[in-house]
């Protein structure tokens, strides 16, 4: 598998699974309905977890980027193209 796409695979996973368990965790809490949390609380938890440890990562230190699932974020090459000559 390739490097980069395990790191984004990670990348992305770590904070879904984070932001899923953070707002159960506040359903409970806060008495809320599951439609709510599937369709508000979740995707907003997801977000906000990535977005925190992705600002740190960038701005603080890389070693954020850990609570990402993967300590570096994906580079991906831009391929040369050249337009054809007519």
């Amino acid at each position: 598998m390739n490097l980069n796409l395990y790191a984004s695979l990670l990348r992305t996973g770590v904070p879904t699974a984070v932001g899923w368990l953070v707002a159960v965790a506040l359903r409970h809490g806060l008495d809320l309905e599951a439609t709510a949390v599937a369709g508000v609380l979740t995707p907003l938890a997801i977000f906000v977890y990535y977005g925190v440890f992705r600002f740190a990562e960038e701005h603080v230190s890389p070693r954020f980027g850990w609570l990402l699932g993967y300590a570096r974020p994906p580079k991906y090459e831009t391929p040369q193209l050249s337009l054809p000559r007519t």
